[in-house]
């Protein structure tokens, strides 16, 4: 008895482990988060890149080197400036990158053991769109020649940005971020021979060559490349190959739907693809998931491999025997990693692991079938992971010390019926230290695209949200990709519509399934089209006591003419404004034109250099509130585009949209 009081004592007596004190914007200054994933072909090295988010600026990816079979890792330190786009030569002995010299950019290579980065070639950057550019460096197969994408001045001649006055004649006349406009120079396909340092052009003319891959016998290199005839209006990429020797360009495919990210099979007979069905998409968004192709080498026989997967997919890798191809699906707010046997059949899951929940970001597979990637969880964000057996191992978990400091709240995935039946899923993230018997503030997030998704896994604004007592409520309105394709259709000339009232249906469900939400003081936020989303809620309902656009349109009509690219609308409403009263359409569901009905105070965030949704959308929106009567802000972030990337803008906007909350519905005591 007397042991047993003793012990008792020492437990009362032994200190406390401080409660974790939450997320705090601040933080992100220390968040490491897993870019690249290169895994080497024997399976023996693995290069990953940290992105380091430390100081105001643009954060910058540092590489290091992990040795499968002493388990140490290197950083890559000499490797010069701005590396990125690694790959390795097949013989597993060199790495080959993008890179960053005093003379300009170019491709560098390091050699095993010395991993000191030395200059290839000269490769000439440009600020054209260009959709799903792919793979910028490809080896040949016996390692001595490397293919890589450089621009070279276009069919209107050199870049005009500096001329008085700017002459302007192309249609995409716009770089999708920046103040100048569009250089107008064309990307094509350069063969660098790593003995001589001899570099050859092989593709030139009046259109972009992206995407490559070297075929297996090392006398081709297979690319995507718009040839319509005027592939700034038109977005149909088909897939070509071009014979090293003599330049001579053979096409693949030649269809009304795009076609990217070729690669061959070992054996040189098959090449698996992207690619979709209908004529009219767009080169910023599709609605139309991509799937998974392939076709014999010569182009003949084209199947979809993942037909069987109704969901979106991405770019597809071969297995070393050619007998099963790895993608990525967006699944239900996961992104997963399959295997699927070339002649079909069930997918069979990779990561993460069956039952578990998860975002695989970057990951390469080598010809033992070993993956690496990189993966977020609930329990925190990017990770980087080994598939080498039957379950993968985790070998660097970057910011374990910080989430101890921090905490993890909880997410919780719900579904609900929409307002027609539709069954929708919802993401619940819960306030750090929830007490059921009071009342918390519920902020609403949506995402963007709209063809995109949200999902459980750790998220930073959510996590932000939950230290400062709010719960952080995502739906996953029609519309969003993971979901299959007649549920992203749902939204097609039906923008602000369906989904915005899948949104508060969502939200009318969280109230009712977790009593602990209060009503009464409840936010919207979102980027994008989610900023879009957000303009239109505040007029479709005063029930928001606040609310924080980023990068939002709030007029379809001028975002349509004044973005860097003209089709998006089009895919979504079935017809360019001009045509089939699209124009009246859009003016309807622009929350410019519904903007009298506005009451709850709105605060306007938008990047000075952003052309994928022009500031003029933030400007015109503010000028509207203000003559309302509503009480607005607008926000000016200069040097950035569509998103913010310098840390110290992201974090000013975390703690301005917080402010804003908590001066119109303040967090619990």
């Amino acid at each position: 008895m007397g042991g047993l009081l003793l012990t008792l004592a020492a437990l009362l007596a032994a200190p406390v482990p401080p409660a974790p004190r939450g997320l705090q914007p601040q933080d992100l200054h220390r968040l490491r988060m897993i870019g690249e994933v290169q895994i080497a072909p024997d399976g023996r090295r693995v290069l990953y890149s940290v992105r380091i988010t430390e100081g105001p600026g643009t954060p910058r990816s540092d590489p290091w080197l992990w040795d499968l079979a002493t388990g140490d890792r290197t950083p890559l330190t000499a490797l010069g400036q701005a590396p990125r786009g690694f790959r390795w030569s097949p013989d597993s002995t060199r790495l080959a990158y993008r890179c960053a010299t005093p003379e300009g950019p170019g491709v560098c290579i390091a050699q095993a053991g010395v991993w000191a980065g030395s200059l290839l070639a000269a490769a000439a950057d440009t600020n054209s769109p260009l959709p799903a550019v792919g793979e910028t460096l490809a080896w040949s197969p016996d390692s001595r020649r490397l293919a890589f994408t450089s621009a070279t001045d276009g069919p209107r001649g050199p870049a005009t940005n500096d001329a008085d006055p700017v002459v302007i004649t192309g249609y995409l006349y716009k770089p999708p971020t920046g103040p100048r406009f569009s250089d107008g120079r064309r990307l094509h396909a350069f063969v660098v021979d790593l003995d001589t340092r001899a570099v050859q052009q092989v593709t030139d003319g009046p259109h972009h060559e992206h995407s490559l891959a070297w075929s297996p016998r090392g006398d081709e290199i297979a690319f995507a490349s718009n040839r319509e005839a005027d592939p700034d209006r038109v977005f149909n990429d088909d897939l070509f190959a071009v014979r090293v020797a003599d330049r001579a360009v053979r096409r693949l495919t030649e269809t009304k739907s795009p076609e990217y990210s070729p690669v061959w099979s070992a054996d040189g007979r098959r090449i698996a693809f992207l690619g979709t069905q209908r004529s009219l998409t767009s080169s910023e968004t599709t609605m139309e998931d991509e799937h998974v192709y392939v076709m014999d080498a010569d182009g003949r026989n084209r199947r979809e491999v993942g037909a069987g997967i109704d969901n979106r997919q991405g770019p597809p890798r071969w297995s070393a025997d050619g007998q099963s191809l790895s993608f990525t699906v967006q699944e239900r707010g996961d992104v997963r990693l399959y295997r699927l046997a070339a002649a079909g059949g069930s997918p069979v899951p990779l990561a993460p692991p069956r039952g578990e929940r998860g975002w695989i970001g970057a990951w390469s597979v080598a010809r033992d079938g070993s993956v690496a990637f990189a993966l977020a969880t609930p329990a925190g964000p990017s990770s980087l992971h080994l598939l080498k057996g039957p379950a993968p191992v985790t070998l660097a978990d970057l910011n374990r010390e910080l989430l101890a400091e921090t905490g993890v709240a909880p997410v919780e995935a719900f579904t609900f019926r929409s307002f027609d039946g539709i069954e929708i899923e919802a993401f619940l993230t819960k306030p750090l230290r929830l007490n059921p018997r009071a009342k918390h503030p519920v902020v609403v997030v949506l995402h963007g695209g709209p063809h995109a998704q949200q999902g459980p896994a750790w998220n930073a604004k959510a996590q932000v949200h939950a230290a400062h007592g709010f719960a952080t409520l995502m739906v996953n309105y029609r519309g969003s990709t993971g979901y299959g394709q007649k549920l992203a259709d749902l939204i097609f000339g039906d923008q602000n519509g369906g989904e915005a009232r899948d949104v508060l249906a969502g939200l009318e469900a969280a109230l009712a399934r977790y009593p602990w939400l209060d009503a009464e003081r409840m936010g919207v936020e979102g980027g994008s089209y989610g900023g879009q989303l957000t303009n239109w809620l505040v007029t479709r309902t005063t029930r928001f006591k606040a609310a924080v656009s980023s990068a939002g349109i709030a007029n379809l009509v001028s975002f349509n003419y004044l973005a860097y690219y003209h089709d998006y609308l089009a895919v979504e409403f079935g017809a360019y404004p001009h045509q089939n009263g699209v124009m009246d359409r859009l003016w309807e569901r622009s929350p410019l034109r519904q903007v009298a009905k506005v009451k709850t105070p709105v605060l306007l965030l938008h990047g000075e250099h952003d052309n994928d949704v022009p500031i003029a959308e933030a400007e015109q929106f503010f000028i509207a509130l203000k003559d309302v009567g509503v009480e607005t802000a607008l926000v000016r972030y200069p040097r950035e585009g569509h998103g913010f990337r310098e840390t110290g803008h992201v974090v000013d906007a975390l703690k301005r949209s917080l402010d804003w909350y908590d001066r119109h519905f303040p967090p619990n005591p």
